[in-house]
């Protein structure tokens, strides 16, 4: 969804080019979130001027836009500056549409938005009826010019009690900016459902690695702790210092590793050098302080290195990935699994009435794929849920009931307002995240962080992989009292220690699967990828990242339903790839290839590299596994496969069309 990058030094001499290559930075980090516009505002050569650039397209359209202009390349020693990445919600992509958006023309009040504000209409027409004129379609857009209205209405409040008010009228969810030529070199940062960090520069550590949070029954905090506000040097002094301000830590890592992480309904006002964190909402239990935390991250892991690609990248780090998944959870000697993260939870977890996962897309085909061996390993009930229909139908939730929330983000809108109603209901939540400091790993009671690293590409590809993974961890430590499950347990955990070098075996497919995609399935307009069991998982994650990358139909048939109207579709220009690993489940995929070639269907099959009963048909031969644990080797081929398929057929393949990487509202 939209990236913000705000930025603001103190003390800290930048000259105008410097800040504008430093906002358009930003947003270049941001890029993989989705978007089809993009802008910055700046200082204009007075207190009272503010420079804005939109423009549609991609950063680099808004660089052009920069590089046409003649600039005047002033020196600030105090300057706050923002930007911002726009993912259509109202009005379609344009100029006018993109951020910053303006209360009038002459900028008094300027913000950047991620959200979505769903009272806006009745807003707008409030205004309108008070004499504003709108310039674009956007929710936006009523924002500025309502803090605008109330600060003429109110008798010219401080920055703080103005959004504070505008703060109250304002419906769903938002990351805000916000700057004021009132209030010359001070920025207001906000949140409520949409996420957004602060990282702090300096060049001398820090006195304190906290900040008080001041709520509107205590503005007064003590005088003893209002040194964590002003950062003070441990020599006691005021000192130089750059404020970031940021979606995502990936805009930030490459200026400073100190970040402090927004609550849901926490605002910050930075001026003067200084941060000061409120409350919007009067009292509520959250901590009275906000730690300093230090980024694990480093820049070389949002970078794409010698790949053409962040997506490919990201399939041949799976190697890696899913040993760090597992590193020091895992102690392959003596067969045991270990998550600290649940720990305490674990008596709990393993009295409860049912499992219940609850995620979306990829995240929700990590669930599906992990159902079965979950309840087989611990015999509790299990269900899945999409996060988005679980909401609509207002599912009955008990208190002895486990709910766990899967996200690569941890930022995903409807996983995280099902959380919630679970939370609100007595349910143990447990968050699988791969960020740590999102909404899901701070607000769940406890979960486990995969630790797949940075995923840039919006196609998720060892983030599935990683939550796989995960996923089994939980259900074999969850298992661990169980001796009818031991041998299980162990057959599984030795087919852990050989994943990885199972994983390099199949990349080495990599030129077979671009042939296959040049010569069999490029042209084609449709493809029907069909398993059973542990691979119905497979099937439908593979269809997803072809129809999302490619751009081309694909859809994962349950072979158990082939049947059932699906076996309609097939002729013999029909594309068909058929998963069949040997597995208890092999005769029946077996019955499902034989009422395929009935039809004349020419079926693409993924089998075991030894099989040698498929000799008539094109193959993928991949290494054998456990059963459960099969469906990582799998998928491994058709995120390659995908990935050709939109190679030739000439797409962006890191930002596919319409996609966000972070579905971060409704």
């Amino acid at each position: 969804m939209c990236g913000i990058f705000g930025y603001l030094n103190y003390l800290v001499e930048r000259d105008r080019v410097f800040i504008m290559d430093t906002l358009m930075n930003g947003l270049s980090r941001l890029e993989y979130r989705g978007y089809d516009s993009a802008g910055f505002a700046v200082d204009g050569d007075s207190e009272d001027e503010v420079f804005l650039y939109k423009q549609m397209g991609k950063v680099k359209e808004l660089r052009y836009l920069v590089e046409s202009e003649p600039i005047d390349n002033k020196t600030f020693m105090i300057h706050g500056g923002m930007a911002h990445t726009r993912w259509a919600t109202h009005g379609p992509p344009s100029q006018v549409n993109s951020h910053p958006h303006r209360s009038d023309h002459t900028h008094e009040f300027t913000v950047v938005h991620n959200g979505i504000i769903s009272n806006y209409k009745d807003i707008k027409t409030l205004l309108e009826m008070k004499g504003f004129v709108f310039e674009s379609d956007t929710d936006t857009e009523c924002v500025a010019k309502l803090m605008k209205y109330i600060y003429d209405e109110q008798n010219h409040p401080s920055f703080v009690d103005l959004f504070k008010m505008v703060a109250k009228e304002l419906e769903g969810s938002f990351a805000f900016i916000v700057k004021s030529t009132h209030f010359p070199n001070e920025i207001i940062a906000a949140r409520r459902g949409s996420p957004l960090l602060l990282g702090v520069k300096t060049t001398k550590n820090l006195k304190v690695d906290f900040i008080d949070v001041q709520s509107s029954l205590n503005d007064e905090i003590r005088l003893d702790r209002i040194q964590s506000s002003t950062f003070l040097s441990e020599d006691g002094l005021p000192q130089p210092i750059e404020f970031f301000i940021s979606s995502d830590a990936a805009a930030i890592i490459e200026h400073t590793k100190k970040v402090l992480y927004l609550e849901d309904n926490d605002m910050a006002h930075i001026s003067d050098g200084e941060l000061h964190i409120h409350r919007l909402l009067k009292s509520d239990h959250l901590s009275n302080t906000r730690c300093i935390q230090t980024l694990e991250m480093e820049l070389a892991e949002i970078m794409k290195g010698d790949f053409d690609h962040f997506m490919l990248k990201e399939i041949y780090e799976q190697t890696e990935s899913v040993v760090n998944t597992m590193r020091g959870r895992v102690n392959f000697d003596d067969r045991t699994v270990t998550l600290g993260g649940i720990l305490k939870y674990v008596p709990m977890m393993t009295r409860a009435r049912r499992m219940i996962f609850i995620a979306c897309g990829t995240s929700y085909h990590s669930c599906l794929a992990t159902r079965s061996i979950f309840e087989e390993l611990t015999q509790i009930p299990a269900q899945i849920e999409l996060a988005s229909d679980f909401l609509d139908r207002q599912s009955t939730i008990h208190r002895d009931d486990v709910c766990v929330f899967v996200s690569q983000s941890g930022e995903t809108a409807d996983t995280i307002l099902a959380m919630r109603y679970c939370l609100e209901r007595g349910a143990i939540c447990v968050g699988i995240t791969n960020t740590v400091g999102s909404s899901i790993s701070r607000e769940s009671d406890c979960g486990v962080h995969i630790n797949a690293g940075p995923e840039i590409g919006v196609a998720s590809t060892k983030a599935y992989t990683s939550q796989y993974i995960a996923l089994l961890m939980m259900a074999l430590q969850l298992s661990e009292d169980r001796t009818s499950t031991l041998a299980r347990r162990q057959s599984i955990i030795q087919g852990l220690e050989s994943l990885p070098n199972m994983i390099r075996s199949v990349l080495k497919l990599d030129s077979q699967l671009r042939t296959l995609a040049r010569t069999t399935l490029h042209k084609e307009h449709s493809l029907l990828i069909m398993g059973r069991g542990y691979q119905n998982a497979t099937c439908l994650e593979g269809a997803l990242k072809i129809k999302e990358i490619s751009y081309m139909h694909s859809e994962g048939i349950l072979a158990g339903e082939l049947k059932h109207g699906p076996l309609a579709l097939i002729d013999e220009n029909m594309p068909v790839l058929i998963v069949m690993t040997r597995d208890s489940f092999y005769p029946k995929v077996n019955s499902a290839l034989q009422q395929v070639v009935a039809r004349k269907g020419n079926p693409i099959i993924l089998c075991d590299a030894e099989d040698e009963s498929f000799s008539r048909y094109q193959t993928i031969g991949v290494p054998s596994t456990v059963d459960c644990l099969q469906g990582l080797i799998n998928i491994i081929p058709l995120q390659l496969l995908s990935y050709h398929l939109a190679i030739l057929q000439g797409v962006d393949v890191d930002f596919p069309r319409n996609l966000a990487k972070s579905v971060t509202v409704e």
